[in-house]
């Protein structure tokens, strides 16, 4: 897996700030800098390209994605490709706003501690109203405390499916064959087919396209069961109350997650996969033993490393 696009000028410190201390002697021409870590290799070009080859690909570029996302307002996919407003204004949109649908979304997949989290819902038309006047719209465009108020009525009204994914069942299953995208691409399958079952009276199914779709339905191929008449959309989560439901629900379930952990460590769980993660996964390494991150935590990124580093310092 190869992602490549063309960092801000406000990231490009950052990057190179967080990478330096691993950067091998050498890079390529051109380059700032290179990390070769076993599952991705990171360059950073002189350009203000980066890019990101390996296994684990997707997942170091998700921490950069994101914030892009928090501190330029700019939506690069996982493929790296970013849509312009040019290309906004020339195709034409897919809102299924007014459309009794099935749509899923997943939380926890960029966040070192924490499981990830992935919810279904089914809205029909007779709930649109319901959930426009409670302000449901993509769960990461609203505060934490609002998903907190208004996440437990979406749950009491509208019909949902979700799956937890714990730590130490990710930590045992991860593998070169089941990266990120693989995962969630089944959970979704999962949480979908549970749905679906049901047998309500939907017009579309629609998911957030993480991946290009033949992708997605070759990581499901091994499946017993699949649901295959999907609508995968950018941006989905304006687009489809479904999937703007099921991103609140599976954030809401998320927070409540990582207060438990939070409760159980005896110290604040910090989201995201930052410095100030590593300084907490230092701390938790040395009360508890660094075994305990099996648990709590997702050791194929990056964060582990850093977290052995500062143990023997």
């Amino acid at each position: 897996m190869t992602i490549v696009f063309k960092v801000s000028d406000n990231i490009k410190p950052l990057m190179i700030d967080f990478y330096q201390d691993r950067s091998v002697l050498n890079p390529p021409p051109y380059s700032i800098l290179q990390v070769k870590d076993f599952d991705c290799v990171t360059t950073l070009y002189e350009s203000g390209k980066v890019m990101f080859q390996g296994i684990g690909a997707d997942i170091e570029a998700s921490y950069w994605i994101e914030q892009e996302r928090i501190k330029n307002n700019r939506l690069i996919d996982t493929n790296g490709k970013e849509k312009s407003k040019k290309d906004d204004k020339l195709e034409p949109k897919k809102t299924f706003i007014n459309t009794s649908s099935i749509g899923s979304d997943e939380v926890g997949t960029g966040d070192f501690f924490g499981p990830i989290v992935v919810t279904a819902t089914y809205v029909s038309k007779e709930n649109i109203d319901f959930l426009i006047d409670l302000g449901v719209r993509d769960s990461k465009k609203i505060t934490d405390d609002k998903i907190k108020k208004i996440a437990p009525d979406i749950i009491k009204k509208i019909p949902y499916s979700t799956f937890i994914l714990t730590n130490t069942s990710y930590n045992k299953n991860w593998s070169e064959d089941l990266n990120m995208n693989k995962i969630k691409a089944i959970l979704h399958n999962k949480v979908l087919c549970t749905i679906k079952n049901k047998n309500f009276d939907y017009d579309k199914i629609v998911v957030d396209q993480f991946v290009y779709p033949k992708k997605y339905y070759e990581h499901i191929k091994d499946a017993s069961e699949k649901v295959t008449d999907i609508t995968f959309m950018t941006k989905a989560e304006d687009q489809c109350l479904s999937v703007a439901a099921a991103s609140i629900i599976s954030r809401y379930i998320f927070l409540g997650e990582m207060k438990k952990l939070s409760e159980e460590m005896n110290m604040e769980i910090p989201k995201g996969a930052g410095p100030n993660v590593d300084e907490v996964g230092i701390k938790i390494a040395k009360e508890y033993g660094f075994n305990k991150l099996k648990d709590i935590a997702k050791l194929n990124f990056k964060n582990k490393d850093k977290i052995k580093a500062g143990l023997k310092n």
